[in-house]
């Protein structure tokens, strides 16, 4: 049956042992992000294959490298029909083959999607509209982190708009697709950065302060897992489930071009894209994120959103940070969703 919002047990029952593990290796950090952590959990997962997925119909934002294009890979390995959006046609269309010819599934398509203009993210909703009658899943994972503060030709700044403003409207443009395909997800990839950052909707275009690109995009991220729980309500008993989930540490081109001193202290622990792609294509393809909605996951067991009191943001501060996207985005869609319950 469609998930009706209300949170039900999201995993099976494992020895007190080996979640006391998962929790000590999730609040050390180190121990929880790493490559480390991914391979002493790996351990502990159920040996059972993903479900096939011969028919479903999948769109990955920000496929072209990284973690997105090993989410799209898996994903398409499953046999799911893949949308690849990437922004760049070239990159995109490397992609798009490298994928097709990995996996073995001819079915992988390249979608023209810039998330940070909007008019791009229309014109590609647009595009998959005309030609899918159904979307299964959405995964938000296209993001950046820059240097200095710019501004899109919307006026929005640049992390904001990429990382928040864009997936929102995507999102939102493809409900009448997704609740067709139903039972469906939308996954949105966060980032653990969030965990030391509390929204700030009183700047959410980063003008007030010196920017800081690490740490705007940490509250864009936190934005997001915010955005995930009241998408999760706002489309309970449709059918749809929404998600969030954060990687780990990663090794990706984006990271060494954004955080280069802290790629060169970790690179030796850093996952491997496929690694951080896991959860991802776990969340999309398993029967059990299908249980419940709204949660936050890492390594294929849903986290706590908040592990400092300061971080903490106020019902007034979500619904203005939902008014503010619908605003930003131009979505047509009621300002204010009922609030998630306490989970």
């Amino acid at each position: 049956m469609p998930p009706t919002g209300a949170r039900t047990p999201s995993e099976p029952p494992q020895p007190t042992a080996c979640r006391t593990l998962d929790t000590v290796l999730d609040r050390s950090v180190i121990g929880g992000y790493t490559a480390l952590g991914y391979r002493v959990r790996r351990r502990m997962w159920s040996p059972s294959a993903l479900p096939r997925l011969d028919g479903r119909v999948v769109v990955v934002t920000g496929a072209n490298a990284g973690i997105g294009l090993a989410a799209a890979e898996g994903l398409a390995r499953l046999g799911a029909t893949v949308w690849v959006a990437a922004r760049d046609p070239d990159r995109g269309e490397r992609a798009r083959t490298a994928i097709a010819e990995r996996s073995g599934n001819p079915d992988v398509h390249l979608g023209l999607c810039d998330l940070s203009r909007l008019d791009s993210v229309r014109a590609f909703a647009a595009e998959l509209t005309a030609a899918t009658p159904r979307v299964d899943a959405l995964v938000n994972n296209a993001g950046v982190l820059p240097s200095r503060r710019e501004t899109t030709p919307d006026g929005i700044e640049l992390a904001l708009a990429t990382n928040v403003v864009g997936p929102f409207l995507l999102t939102g443009l493809l409900v009448p697709l997704l609740e067709r395909a139903a039972p469906s997800r939308v996954i949105n990839v966060s980032s653990g950065g969030m965990y030391a950052r509390r929204i700030r909707v009183d700047d959410l275009q980063s003008e007030r302060d010196a920017f800081d690109g690490a740490s705007v995009y940490a509250r864009t991220k936190r934005a997001e897992v915010i955005l995930t729980e009241m998408w999760a309500q706002r489309l309970a008993g449709t059918g749809v489930v929404v998600h969030s989930m954060h990687p780990g540490w990663v090794e990706t081109a984006g990271i060494q071009a954004s955080l280069p001193r802290f790629h060169r202290v970790m690179a030796p622990l850093l996952r491997t894209p496929e690694e951080g792609a896991d959860t991802i294509v776990w969340l999309t393809a398993a029967d059990e994120p299908l249980r419940s909605t709204g949660g936050f996951w890492h390594d294929r067991r849903e986290r706590p959103t908040h592990l400092l009191p300061w971080t903490q943001e106020t019902p007034q501060e979500r619904e203005q940070l939902w008014a503010r996207c619908v605003a930003l985005s131009g979505l047509d869609l009621a300002a204010s969703p009922p609030e998630p319950t306490d989970r």
